[in-house]
């Protein structure tokens, strides 16, 4: 008498999916459509029902042609949660989050029903955690992990001056940063205050108003930063320099001019160290292994997934709108949901 095999769900599915044709010329030349196509997933995969998608700025820029090596005809995604309806019998049923540099650029994302996915890219999500903001947590935190992962961790007492620090990458290092006993100063563009979740306070620069390396100095008596992440890039790239302590580390994930000024003699003197963070460069597996990372800190409440409002959710049918909401540049995090 043979063993009975093990459950493995369904094998492939008919999924819809949005779809982007060619390169457009701009984002307001987006084409968005919707269209049937067969899943089928590998022995070493699982397929997924997608309950949520977030739309991230990437995946508007990927359409556009500035990721160069993104493929046409794709679908689009980077960033989901939803439940294994096929696979390994260990995950059948079991809700699961991720994220991806390649889903959505280089091969077929998220901004579908179903997705096909590597068994170890998936995330168990926390019970505590919803569908909506588990698909929000990828991009933002795998990038904010992996430059402090790559920089050295915040230690306590250590300053971590975070520029950009309302966006959403600058809200997640906030969040970690806190969490390990920094100190968190972030950098704003106005007089407003830090708009995320923190594990301790978050003390405001506002740039506009004060030169932000001097400020920096003053409230840290003269030390510095120990750690910088600039999440803008080159606007903020003097400034960023200049707040370095001794030993500083600067992270950096963005570029509006590419070309920058740079002293090498204070930087050798003041043994800085700069980590370049790309996270269109990790896989599936290895954004699934950052975000492990991160999951005793979802699980407790002391990281806090970004809330997410109703007005920010969108039907795949009303794709273009989500997207058009990103290159406004909307301070929510942006969500499809596939089912509705």
């Amino acid at each position: 008498m043979t063993a009975p095999q093990p459950k493995t769900g369904i094998d492939s599915v008919e999924a819809t999916c949005l779809r982007l044709i060619a390169k457009a010329a701009d984002a307001a030349s987006v084409d968005l459509r919707i269209e049937r196509h067969r899943l089928s997933r590998g022995p070493d995969d699982l397929l997924i029902e997608v309950r949520a998608a977030a739309v991230n700025p990437s995946d508007v820029k990927a359409a556009t042609g500035l990721m160069p090596y993104a493929v046409f005809p794709r679908t689009p995604g980077r960033d989901y949660a939803g439940v294994v309806i096929g696979g390994a019998a260990e995950w059948l049923g079991r809700e699961v989050f991720g994220s991806s540099g390649d889903l959505g650029i280089r091969r077929d994302g998220t901004h579908a029903s179903h997705l096909v996915v590597e068994r170890e890219a998936v995330v168990a999500k926390p019970a505590s955690v919803s569908m909506d903001e588990a698909a929000g947590i990828g991009v933002p935190f795998v990038t904010a992990i992996e430059g402090f992962r790559r920089a050295g961790q915040p230690r306590p007492g250590e300053v971590v001056l975070i520029m950009g620090v309302n966006g959403k990458v600058g809200q997640a290092a906030a969040q970690l940063a806190s969490w390990r006993g920094a100190r968190v100063i972030g950098v704003v563009r106005r007089n407003e205050p830090y708009q995320g979740h923190a594990n301790g306070p978050v003390e405001m620069i506002d740039s506009s108003a004060v030169d932000v390396a001097a400020r920096v100095r003053e409230m840290t008596s003269g030390h510095g930063a120990d750690i910088v992440f600039n999440t803008v890039g080159d606007p903020y790239f003097q400034a960023a320099h200049k707040s370095l302590a001794l030993a500083g580390r600067q992270i950096l994930i963005a570029a509006t001019n590419r070309i920058v000024e740079f002293n090498i003699l204070e930087f050798y003197r003041g043994r800085h160290t700069y980590v370049g963070i790309d996270t269109l460069a990790l896989s599936s597996v290895a954004s699934g292994e950052i975000l492990r990372e991160a999951a005793a800190g979802f699980a407790s409440g002391r990281l806090k997934p970004f809330p997410i409002r109703q007005r920010a959710i969108y039907p795949l049918s009303e794709a273009r709108l989500a997207y058009e909401t990103v290159i406004g540049s909307s301070p929510d995090r942006i969500i499809l949901r596939p089912g509705n």
